[in-house]
């Protein structure tokens, strides 16, 4: 059987071609670099001022900064450890403010619950 030459096209579909697509505006294509030296190409209208393309991104095959100067590309700050809720709390409050808070929310607790302060 002979093939069916609109089999897989749109109704109304023709040659592709770019009086087809349109005008394609002009472009720029700025390198970026991560530490571990992976490229990253990014494009860019060519009518838009160089101050407002950005000077890093993140890396997507590393997740790293990565910047536009391939021989000084940025590296990683320091990532702070994970805090807990509670080393937050004590950056906050000096041990003082803390037996006083847990105090007031004894006394708090034992009024609520008809029970009596220790003496």
């Amino acid at each position: 059987m002979a093939g069916n030459a609109i089999r897989g096209s749109r109704v109304g579909s023709g040659p592709m071609g770019e009086q087809d697509r349109g005008y394609q505006a002009e472009r720029v294509a700025i390198s970026y670099w991560d530490a571990v030296g992976n490229e990253t190409i990014r494009y860019f209208a060519a009518n838009v001022p160089d101050e407002e393309i950005p000077e890093q991104i993140d890396c997507p095959q590393s997740g790293l900064p990565a910047g536009r100067d391939k021989e000084n590309p940025p590296q990683l700050l320091k990532a702070e450890p994970y805090k807990t809720h509670l080393a937050y709390v004590k950056e906050r409050r000096t041990e003082e403010e803390a037996a006083e808070l847990l105090e007031d929310a004894l006394q708090q607790l034992r009024t609520r619950r008809g029970t009596k302060a220790p003496a």
